[in-house]
């Protein structure tokens, strides 16, 4: 295939705006950004203007575009799958936005859609690809803090303040378990692995909202003795935490998940010989990502690897939300 790939983006998001579309303008070299759709004309147009791109009122539209490769989705969770299948149906491939859609039937059968037509398929969580990440990553490789033990994240924020917002939205798919707490669900995967189950979790409904507005779980290996503590809202002071104990140290960091362009992160490692405090430059994982995603659909390596990252994650996802209710 080329090396250029022609993406469109299905949904005028906030994300799409502020992050993705201008990391997509910036890899002239990998991406050349088709168009915008919207089912909202002014918003089409909105977007077009501003980025200097096509507008396409109607998501079929951009669908119908002949020399489309790809497709973006920041549509609301319940949309996902639809779309993606849509996209599928098309032989494009597809990057969207976390939670790949809103239950584990159709993950799965999405992600089997992916293999079989040697589709990219990857669920947006851009945090994968800071050096921050692969940094601790390597700390942890080489044994700074000896054996691992359990891992620790929260990620939380108080209440918006607009209440319309999709996130409060049941029939949309919302509520702080598809949302907020996909990351910490992630990042367990990350350091423990597939093996991962989980033992225990709780969700508090909001009554009015008719929607999860924050909770956390203890997710435990199967077959091994790593085990991970999470927590995540909708209601919260604002925490976006890592925290890796292991046998002779522990390692912690902020802003794990949304580190801003420009943030120069910090990674503190306290052992027995006291705490040191390493400062990182700052990274573009918008960007990182975007090439991650390029590098899949031009050599379609680790497309099955991405597939089973979907795939567990979701498995995660529908235990916690099973174990809340008392399954």
């Amino acid at each position: 295939m080329k090396k250029i790939i022609n993406i469109g983006v299905i949904g005028c998001a906030n994300i799409a705006d502020r992050y993705i579309i201008p990391s997509i303008l910036e890899l002239k070299e990998l991406f050349n950004l088709v168009g915008v759709a919207s089912r909202n004309t002014d918003k089409a147009k909105y977007f077009a203007e501003k980025f200097d791109v096509l507008p396409y009122t109607g998501y079929e539209a951009l669908l119908e575009e002949k020399d489309l490769d790809a497709v973006y989705i920041p549509l609301p969770n319940s949309l996902h799958a639809e779309w993606i299948e849509k996209a599928f149906n098309e032989n494009l491939h597809v990057l969207v936005e976390k939670s790949l859609a809103c239950n584990l039937q159709d993950v799965e059968r999405l992600n089997q859609i992916a293999l079989d037509k040697d589709l990219a398929l990857v669920e947006n969580f851009q945090f994968r690809f800071h050096n921050q990440l692969a940094f601790i990553q390597q700390l942890v490789a080489k044994g700074k803090i000896g054996k691992l033990r359990c891992l620790r994240s929260s990620f939380g924020f108080p209440p918006f303040p607009d209440k319309e917002n999709i996130r409060y939205k049941k029939d949309l798919g919302g509520g702080a378990l598809l949302d907020a707490g996909a990351y910490p669900v992630k990042i367990s995967q990350i350091f423990m692995g597939y093996d991962l189950t989980v033992a225990a979790s709780s969700l508090y409904i909001d009554k009015k909202l008719d929607v999860d507005i924050f909770g956390g779980g203890y997710l435990k290996q199967q077959s091994g003795d790593l085990f991970a503590e999470i927590a995540f809202g909708f209601d919260n002071f604002y925490q976006c935490n890592l925290e890796l104990w292991g046998s002779k140290g522990k390692i912690s960091t902020k802003r794990i998940f949304t580190a801003p362009l420009g943030y120069k992160p910090e990674v503190v490692i306290d052992t027995e010989s006291g705490r040191k405090t390493i400062s990182l430059e700052a990274d573009n994982h918008f960007q990182n990502m975007l090439k991650h995603f390029h590098s899949l659909i031009i050599t379609k390596s680790w497309l099955e690897e991405e597939c089973m990252q979907n795939m567990h994650q979701a498995r995660l996802l529908k235990e916690l939300k099973e174990k809340a209710n008392g399954k």
